[in-house]
């Protein structure tokens, strides 16, 4: 009986309450984030949003914000500046980034460690959603260029500041926006190859296998890097079935009628953008371990039988690296991909 409700608290708006005792948690609960710096990719909007208004809520010094749209993150700024004031959208600092630009994405990073000492939260939101196969501009799957690969490079570049935050008393926490999609990843993903990477599995498993990627890189972060510092944690989170443009608009790019079954069928069970950020505010304001998959409001699920495979973290990680180095001239400038 405790599994069904904790798949109801996981994916449904209002169902929070039915988590055991020992994953439950509310906004309410996060913490006050004074002296606290954090980066959120896709802060402007959706999930992302809602991470971005809880952490400004929570008093955190200076808030990073990485999206494509200057309108969108106009919008969101003219919001928080209407509900909290002046003091609160002058702590926001936005770049336009396209994580699929790996050379770019390296660039963002240095201009932030540029203007902060210290970096306690970085949250790895931005993705592409659930839609059919597409080349990035350097010929690599556009799910794992800009989800997975994208998010390494930035997380890669700004380690040296993380490490810093870190080694002077404070706990950092890295957190990776997976999804119970991830088990819609091909079974017979080995992370082998460019080929496997290019090969067009369908809309969900191209995004189920990205996300999947999120919680394997965790895995990784965990070995490699909490192994030496223990101050940085990682962790990945699934949200939940939430309304943003990717369940209202954009789902119908790879399903034109499917498409109304989740934009009009599920909008009364959708949860909102605030439902949807709590799994990953505990996972960057509270969590005291690493290496979990955090599903709402805080139950740590095991993933599947993929996610839960060192040895494909491993390899998922192998390739990362060999095509960063192959498609962009990062390593050589300084890209720490391989220092964990």
């Amino acid at each position: 009986m405790q599994t069904i409700k904790n798949t109801l608290a996981e994916n449904l708006t209002g169902a929070h309450s039915l988590a055991p005792d020992s994953g439950k948690f509310s906004l309410e609960e996060v913490p006050d984030l004074s002296g606290k710096v954090a980066l959120v990719t896709g802060g402007s909007e959706g999930i992302g949003y809602g991470c971005t208004h809880t952490l400004l809520s929570k008093n955190v010094s200076k808030l990073f914000i990485l999206s494509l749209s200057e309108d969108i993150v106009d919008d969101a700024i003219s919001a928080i500046r209407s509900e909290m004031g002046d003091a609160a959208a002058e702590k926001v600092r936005w770049f336009q980034c396209d994580l699929s630009d790996w050379s770019k994405t390296g660039d963002v990073a240095f201009q932030i460690a540029k203007e902060t000492d210290r970096l306690d939260i970085l949250i790895n939101n931005a993705a592409r959603g659930i839609m059919t196969a597409q080349l990035a501009k350097n010929g690599i799957d556009q799910h794992m260029a800009q989800n997975h690969i994208g998010h390494v490079v930035l997380t890669s570049h700004l380690l040296p500041l993380l490490k810093k935050t870190a080694e002077q008393g404070n706990t950092v926490r890295i957190v990776n926006l997976a999804s119970n999609a991830h088990e819609s990843a091909p079974k017979e993903t080995k992370f082998e190859s460019v080929e496997e990477l290019n090969k067009d599995y369908g809309a969900m498993a191209q995004y189920g296998r990205s996300k999947l990627c999120s919680i394997l890189y965790a895995t990784y972060l965990t070995r490699h890097l909490n192994s030496a510092h223990p101050g940085i944690l990682a962790n990945a989170t699934h949200p939940g079935i939430v309304e943003t443009r990717q369940s209202s608009d954009h789902i119908f790019e790879p399903y034109p009628l499917g498409g109304y079954a989740m934009k009009y069928g599920m909008a009364p069970f959708k949860k909102s953008q605030f439902e949807g950020c709590v799994s990953t505010m505990f996972a960057a304001t509270t969590t005291k371990k690493s290496g979990q998959y955090i599903c709402p409001p805080a139950i740590v699920e095991p993933g599947s039988e993929l996610a839960r495979n060192e040895a494909l973290s491993e390899q998922l990680m192998k390739l990362t690296w060999q095509v960063v180095k192959e498609k962009t001239q990062a390593a050589s400038e300084g890209c720490p991909l391989k220092e964990y």
